[in-house]
């Protein structure tokens, strides 16, 4: 039997790989990113050993692409992206500009033509799309202003750059070092092919708004009341893939285009929540092959053989990109703290680069040197980008200094009821409190007394409701905007932000007790470790979906843990009516 299966081995031992040198760097206290790009290396034809399938592995990789779009596209609407469209087009585009320059700057010193010199830069202007969603979902701050601005950065970079790879094979005549050969119908010709390209992305977006946005959530209800999980499931992966390649296929958009606009449809589903959960493991899975495909290109041989060129493409990527996305985000008002937040987002570059040198060398435009510079530049910026953020977050109190900020010191701590007192004794609801700001995205409260209440889904609703009905004074921290907007106009203390990072808006130190009501089991055990840590006296109750995470939320501090199907199973034993037949003469009966 044979067992030649490409396939499969760069799947298993990238994977395999991946996990270890990924769980190396965790224990270093270094982003596994870096794990995952020494494993494609590793993997790559230019080190000893196993050599995997580098198409393969990039067609894997697109796969990630995909399905992380996608979900990206599930926590937007519309109307989010739409507000930040005013800073977002001209930001990328000016960004994109300047970067350009100083990629065909290094490319003229190094005695490249123009059309080497305009691919090379364009290379080198746009960020990558599974990295700067990574670094923005780690931090859990994509849902905030500053997330929103770097999506919408990233879709206006995305679009020009497949403006730019249809442009480049009808321009190449005037890029390949002779200008004076352009006649009024090449001109013509150039200007046609652009009008097309946009006419393309405008009917896919067209089609998208007005017959996806009725078409896709439709499908996925009429699969939902079926009561089939696997296919809810297999319809949510077939949209997403779907949409991404008809995308690609019938319009020319990117993957990630197609696939992010398909996400942002079903975003106005009920179903959205369930759909994103459906992708999440595949989603990882195959974000993690995108890294080591991008470590398999990477040669390393041309540190030393081109060091100087190596450090000039990095000071583009690294300085200059950000030098001038900080600029402009500031010149459009924005606090330093986004406007840092976006630089370093944008501090690296990827897939599309790859994409556009690839085109560049097989046109004839740029030589094999200018790829090897990207690819370098490529994993360098990649590995660097995580410093990038470490060196933000030590950075914050001075960027909150400069834009008027700070932290306002707990009061001082007050007695705790005890925690009978949560349902039992109602507070009088007090004035509505005064506010101090603590962050560029997050206002805290002076409230004392009061419960905090961590999400505002379906539990976190009815939970919410209770509370204020009995009047008891209430904090809500949710990611949604529109629900917080909801609650404020409710008068109900609410911030649109994830927990983690919001707890220090919530005065923990002189809340009476904390509610925790997201699915997440990781994410709530890191909210009840810091809660604990803020207030060894808070009475925390969380909810799980397992004994296993009852006991993982109680030993990091829960108070009480309430168990979904124990509770489920309790009240359908309560509900059940009294049997008309004694239990002892129907089991004498049989």
């Amino acid at each position: 039997m044979p067992h030649d299966t490409p396939l499969i081995a760069t799947i298993v031992v990238g994977l395999c790989l991946a996990f270890v040198f990924g769980a190396i760097a965790q224990r270093i206290r270094v982003s596994p990113l870096v794990g995952y790009l020494i494993a494609g290396v590793m993997l790559g034809p230019h080190t000893p050993g196993f050599v995997a399938d580098q198409s393969l592995a990039s067609e894997l990789a697109e796969i990630g692409v995909i399905l992380l779009m996608f979900g990206v596209g599930l926590h937007f609407s519309l109307k989010e992206l739409w507000s930040v469209k005013g800073i977002a087009v001209p930001g990328a585009i000016g960004q994109i500009a300047v970067a350009t320059l100083f990629g065909m700057g290094l490319a003229h010193t190094l005695g490249w033509s123009v059309g080497a010199g305009l691919t090379f830069g364009l290379a080198l202007s746009v960020a990558s799309t599974v990295v700067l969603l990574r670094a923005l979902q780690e931090r859990r701050i994509i849902n905030t202003e500053r997330g929103r601005i770097a999506v919408g950065w990233l879709i206006v970079e995305d679009l020009v750059m497949v403006l730019a790879l249809v442009l480049l094979p009808a321009v190449v005549p005037l890029l390949d070092g002779s200008l004076e050969r352009a006649s009024p119908l090449g001109m013509q010709a150039i200007l046609q092919t652009l009008a097309f390209t946009i006419a393309k992305v405008a009917a896919f977006v067209v089609i998208m708004l007005v017959v996806g946005r009725r078409v896709i959530p439709w499908i996925l209800h009429y699969v939902a009341h079926g009561g089939s999980r696997e296919l809810f499931r297999l319809a949510v992966l077939s949209i997403a893939l779907g949409c991404a390649y008809g995308a690609t296929q019938l319009f020319d958009v990117s993957f990630a285009l197609g696939a992010f606009f398909a996400g942002m449809i079903l975003s106005e589903s009920a179903l959205s929540q369930q759909a994103a959960s459906e992708t999440l493991p595949l989603r990882d899975a195959f974000a993690v092959l995108f890294f080591i495909s991008v470590g398999m290109l990477f040669d390393p041989a041309i540190l030393l053989r081109d060091p100087l060129a190596v450090l000039a493409t990095l000071a583009i990527i690294l300085i200059a990109k950000s030098a001038v996305a900080l600029a402009i985000v500031r010149a459009f008002g924005r606090p330093w703290g986004t406007a840092a937040t976006i630089a370093a987002s944008l501090a690296q570059i990827g897939e599309f680069s790859f994409i556009l040198v690839g085109l560049g060398v097989a046109l004839g435009l740029m030589p094999v040197e200018g790829r090897e510079l990207v690819l370098a530049g490529a994993i360098i910026s990649i590995l660097l980008n995580p410093l990038l953020f470490v060196a933000l977050d030590r950075a914050k109190p001075w960027l909150d200094r400069r834009d008027g900020v700070a932290l306002q010191p707990a009061p001082a701590a007050v007695a705790v009821a005890p925690a009978a007192a949560v349902e039992a004794a109602p507070v009088a609801e007090p004035a509505p409190a005064p506010q101090v700001p603590v962050a560029d995205d997050i206002v805290a409260t002076r409230q004392e007394g009061h419960t905090v209440l961590i999400g505002y889904g379906t539990i976190g609703r009815w939970i919410g409701e209770a509370l204020v009905k009995a009047k008891v004074p209430l904090f809500v921290i949710e990611e949604k905007d529109d629900i917080v907007g909801k609650l404020k106009a409710a008068g109900i203390e609410a911030v649109a932000a994830s927990a983690p990072p919001a707890l220090v808006a919530a005065n923990l130190p002189n809340a009476h007790a904390l509610m925790v009501a997201i699915p997440d089991a990781f994410e709530a055990g890191q909210i009840v470790a810091q809660a604990r840590a803020a207030n060894p006296r808070l009475y925390i109750i969380a909810h799980a979906h397992s004994d296993a995470e009852g006991e993982y939320l109680s030993n990091l501090g829960a108070t009480a843990v309430i168990g979904g199907a124990r509770e489920i199973a309790a009240a359908m034993v309560s509900r059940l009516p009294p049997s008309p037949i004694p239990l002892s003469r129907s089991n004498a009966a049989s």
